[in-house]
This record gives C-alpha cells, sequence and structure tokens, in this order.
C-alpha cells in the first residue's frame, strides 16, 4: 500500500507473468526478501534500473548432481548462479556411491558456506539417493538399505528421496525397495523417478509405487504415455543426454504444466560455454516452444511439483528470485537477486564462498595390484558379446562379435576396443572385461573414475599395458582422466572423491576440454564424448547391455551374461 520504504525496487523493466503469458511495463517492489508489489510508486531504501530487461522468476533446474559438474559446491555455484540458476534439486547420488552420506553432508556443509549478505544464494533441495548402489550387481563404496533410507529421510537436510533408479526391483516388487519408497511417503517426501522404456503396465506398477518424476524417455511415445499417467516429464538438457528436441513438439496448451527442465549431468566446459538452465530454455524457444511454456518449465512447473509454495513467480507474496534478461528468446543474464538480494550481475558472482574439502572426499581411489595381463581375455568362445553405443545417447545396443584367440587373449578385430570396469574402493581387486564397437579409439587407453554410478574406474583402449598405466595414473592423482598414448601420458586429477576437482572452473573446463581434445585425436569419434560418455557404460540401469566390475550385465533380464555369445 506504499506506507513504508520498500528494501528494493526494480525499475524501468518488463515483468513476465507465468500465469498470463502476458509481459508487463512496471516496477517490483521487495521487503524481506518478499515481492510486495507491482506497478509505480514504490520508495526503496535501493533501487535497480532494469531498463530494456525482461524480469523473470528464478530459474530451478528440477535434477541434477553438482558432482557431474566436476566441480566443488563453490565453484560449481560461481557459474550457475550467474545464469539464473536461483535453486536446484540435488541428488548427491555420485557422492554417496563413494563416500557414504558424508558425501551428502559435504555438499550441504559446502553450499551453505556461500553467503551474499545474509542470505544462501542457491537453494538447494538435496534429495537422499535411494540406490547406493545403483543395482546389486556391482560394487560401490556404500550402501543403503531400506532401514537405514528411513533413518536418513527423517532428517530435514533431506527434501526428498531420489532417482529411483532401480525401476525393475520397483516393478518386481522387490521388498527392500518398496520399502524405501514406503519410508518416503509415511514422511510426505517427494520421490524422483528414473525409469527407461517403462511403459503399459510396468508403468502403472512403478507410479503406483510413488514415483513423480522421470528424465529417462526413450521415445516421444513413452513421453506421451507417462504424461497421461500423471508423471512430470523432466526434459534433460545436458553434456551427454538431451531430450528437447522429443519433447519440444509434445508441450501442447493441455499439458505444458507437467515438463520441468533439468541438467542431470552437465559439465565445467559446457557450463561456461553454454550456461545452465539459461541455455536449456534458450534451446527449447529454438524449437519453437512459445516463451510461456518453456519459461514455466524453469520456475512454476518445478514449484508446483516440489510443493515449493510461494516460488516461481513473480508476483505479490513470493520469494523475490528474480533474473533480469534481455530477452526470451536467447535469455541473456544481466542480473539475478535471491531473496531480493543482488547475487549476479554482468556474468559475474556477488558472493563470497569458503573452501571447505574435508578428509570424508579426499583420498578416495583404492585399487588392487593390475597388470597388463589383468586386461587379457581368456575367452573359450570365438564368439563374444560387445556394446555398440548409439551416437549422441546413452543406450547401448548388444552386438555378437566373431574373434581369434591368441596366446590367452583375444585378438581385437577393426574398430573394436576393451573395455575394463576396475573396482577402486576396497582394493579388492575385482575387474569386469567386455568389448566395445564403434568408439573409434585407438593406439592406447583412457580411462576415467567419474562413472556412473558406484564409481568405478572405467578404462577402454587396445593395448594392455597401457590400460594398466591408466589405472596407476588415476589411483595416483586420486581420480581424474587419463589417457596414454605411444607418445603421450596425460591426466587430469578429480582428487575430490574421484569425482570433482578442487580447481578453479576456468581450470577444470580448460584441463577436461584439452584432455578430451586429445582423446578425440586418437579417434574417438563425434557423437561420443570421449570421457563422459564412457563414464556411462558401467550404469546397468540404461538398455540395453552394460559392464560392471562384476562382468557384462543384460539390462533388460536386469542379470549378469557372459562374455561368451553362446554360454
Amino acid at each position: 500500500m506504499k506506507r513504508e520504504t520498500c528494501d528494493l525496487v526494480i525499475r524501468g523493466g518488463s515483468v513476465f507473468n507465468v500465469f498470463t503469458g502476458e509481459t508487463e511495463r512496471a516496477d517490483v517492489a521487495v521487503a524481506d526478501g518478499v515481492i510486495v508489489g507491482i506497478g509505480r510508486g514504490y520508495a526503496a531504501k535501493a533501487e535497480y534500473d532494469a531498463a530494456g530487461k525482461v524480469l523473470l522468476p528464478g530459474f530451478t533446474d528440477a535434477h541434477m548432481h553438482v558432482e557431474s559438474t566436476m566441480l566443488t559446491p563453490e565453484e560449481f555455484a560461481r557459474l550457475a548462479v550467474p545464469h539464473g540458476t536461483c535453486a536446484i534439486v540435488a541428488d548427491p547420488h555420485e557422492l554417496v556411491n563413494v563416500c557414504g552420506v558424508q558425501g551428502a553432508e559435504y555438499l550441504a556443509e559446502a553450499f551453505s558456506r556461500l553467503r551474499a549478505g545474509d542470505i544462501q544464494p542457491l537453494d538447494v533441495l538435496m534429495q537422499l539417493p535411494s540406490c547406493v548402489p545403483a543395482t546389486p550387481f556391482e560394487t560401490s563404496g556404500a550402501r543403503l538399505d531400506a532401514r537405514a533410507t528411513l533413518q536418513e529421510l527423517e532428517k530435514p537436510a533431506f527434501f526428498g528421496l531420489g532417482e529411483m533408479m532401480n525401476y525393475p526391483g520397483v516393478i518386481a516388487g522387490d521388498a527392500d525397495t518398496l520399502a524405501k519408497l514406503e519410508a518416503a511417503k509415511t514422511l510426505g517426501k517427494i520421490v524422483d523417478g528414473h525409469a527407461p522404456g517403462v511403459t503399459g503396465d510396468a508403468l502403472n506398477a512403478y507410479l503406483a509405487a510413488g514415483v513423480a518424476t522421470d528424465h529417462e524417455s526413450l521415445s516421444a511415445d513413452e513421453v506421451c504415455e507417462k504424461l497421461a499417467r500423471g508423471m512430470y516429464v523432466q526434459i534433460r538438457c545436458g553434456s551427454s543426454a538431451n531430450n528437447a528436441a522429443v519433447c519440444a513438439p509434445l508441450m501442447t496448451a493441455e499439458n505444458y504444466t507437467r515438463f520441468l527442465l533439468c541438467s542431470d549431468d552437465k559439465h565445467a566446459a559446457d557450463l561456461m560455454e553454454r550456461g545452465h538452465i539459461d541455455d536449456a530454455l534458450a534451446q527449447l524457444v529454438a524449437l519453437g516452444v512459445p516463451a510461456l511454456r518453456a519459461v514455466r518449465a524453469a520456475t512454476l512447473n518445478v514449484a508446483e511439483c516440489y510443493s515449493l509454495r510461494g516460488h516461481g513467480a513473480i508476483a505479490p507474496g513470493y520469494v523475490a528470485d528474480m533474473v533480469a534478461v534481455d530477452d526470451v528468446t536467447n535469455f541473456h543474464v544481466g542480473a539475478v537477486w535471491k531473496r531480493g538480494v543482488l547475487t549476479a550481475e554482468g556474468g559475474r558472482a556477488l558472493f563470497s564462498a569458503q573452501p571447505y574439502l574435508p578428509a570424508a572426499v579426499r583420498d578416495t581411489v583404492r585399487v588392487g595390484k593390475v597388470t597388463a595381463q589383468s586386461f587379457c581375455i581368456g575367452a573359450k568362445s570365438s564368439r563374444l558379446r560387445a556394446m555398440y553405443v548409439l551416437p549422441n545417447e546413452l543406450v547401448t545396443e548388444q552386438v555378437v562379435l566373431n574373434v581369434q584367440r591368441r596366446g590367452g587373449d583375444i585378438v581385437l578385430p577393426e574398430d573394436v576396443c576393451k573395455l575394463a570396469v576396475v573396482e577402486r574402493h576396497f582394493a579388492g581387486g575385482g575387474i569386469g572385461l567386455g568389448l566395445v564397437k564403434g568408439y573409434g579409439f585407438r593406439g592406447g587407453a583412457l580411462g576415467i573414475s567419474l562413472s556412473h554410478d558406484s564409481h568405478n574406474l572405467v578404462v577402454l583402449g587396445d593395448d594392455n599395458a597401457a590400460m594398466a598405466r591408466v589405472v596407476e595414473l588415476l589411483k595416483e592423482a586420486g581420480g581424474g582422466m587419463a589417457l596414454v598414448g605411444k607418445d603421450k601420458e596425460e591426466v587430469f586429477p578429480l582428487d575430490v572423491a574421484g569425482l570433482m576437482s578442487s580447481a578453479p572452473a576456468a581450470d577444470v573446463a580448460s584441463g577436461t576440454a584439452r584432455i578430451s581434445r586429445h582423446a578425440r585425436e586418437m579417434g574417438v569419434r563425434e557423437g561420443y564424448d570421449p570421457f563422459m560418455t564412457l563414464a556411462f557404460l558401467a550404469l546397468p540401469v540404461i538398455p540395453h547391455l552394460k559392464l560392471t566390475d562384476r562382468g557384462l550385465f543384460d539390462v533388460d533380464a536386469f542379470l549378469p551374461v557372459p562374455l561368451e555369445a553362446d554360454a
């Protein structure tokens, strides 16, 4: 009612209305971190000139793993907030699979130390990982059963239950898996999903168990069926997977409120070069999605899905999380406010961060003795299963190869590499061996310690000695990305849980780009990220054939399978 002076008035801009899709020339008044009025004539202690800008609600990433950026929480925030990100739904699945619940505690504490005045510049809605490990057919650094899940979910630190990747366990009625879902239901906490290819009766069962969202649909028909059955569909715009082109034409006037934007896994170089949720918004609009439908997917839709009252809109009574952009086509961000406090301007973060690296997330790579002999494939059959990785996808097809055997090993056919998953949590010596066709790499080996979801070491190559050397380099570095060729050795350390780097974001972006470029020079084809695609070949919840430290895994049958095709 303009009887008192506001804390802040943003003048001269246009307000984008997520309820109507209209844009209104008006000032926005803020008091005590809340929007108190939209109009003219407000007195304020501070003013901001937003002339020529469009004001949008702050963006929320509806599902992401901070660890997959390969950045510490402080460095991630410095990159993401200037791109308009005011909140993230964070599933620390990777950290917890390596370090147990202490990994999630590290993430929460690190973010809590960020400060812009008296406020934290980024809301972090922490999900408790539901699948530690993702399946019982691999070795991870920790285990959370149903009892532990209930105990942890009771803590206010956890907003909900993270993506339920063990969809076969849900559908089959596995008692421990269902007990985790029941724990979330009892506590009134949301459950995120992960259900590639799940349709029909299986989808009915999965949803009846209490799952609310999904980011893994494999086709347009699957997206439509999930929407029709009441799911929120997360449009994923990540580094290794992007389904924006599939989802964009499906966003209709009737259903667009059921779509959410997320990055899932987006690494440092992409964040620096392209942005975060602002980049995803620009992609949707470029694909023909009206601005209202796109913006809702990053704001009010997310707030409604996760019951975040007072978030997701610029309206009286709503939290003053706002973003000033040049337009609603390219979404170039000029300024960001969190609860009315300016947290970023001109692409620069305006908050402080105290570095925090506890012992629990250091020195986590423990590998048994590995030699060149460790990578010999002594198959009894000449017909072997191999993975073919679909370009620009996380899905792998199974192919059968005819191979020759020589001296206790096999002779690799053309355009085929060996793949190894080496257990790295307890130095137990477990190594799963397989074959990959189509990657293009030749002349050595490359490997990474960030490998979904148990994060054992994944090594690909055509030279046993080079593969053994890659393992040694990763062990010495405490984790990372490593490459060995005839005349080169290179490693980029990921010294925080073997997943993230303690280096500044610019160094992470340049270092990972450099080693990836060198891998590309050794033949890795376009359509595959040299290291990030590799990181998903050990993920036994994405169809169809994957490799763990215990051997090949048929995701469709949800059972281990031998390397020999006729066994």
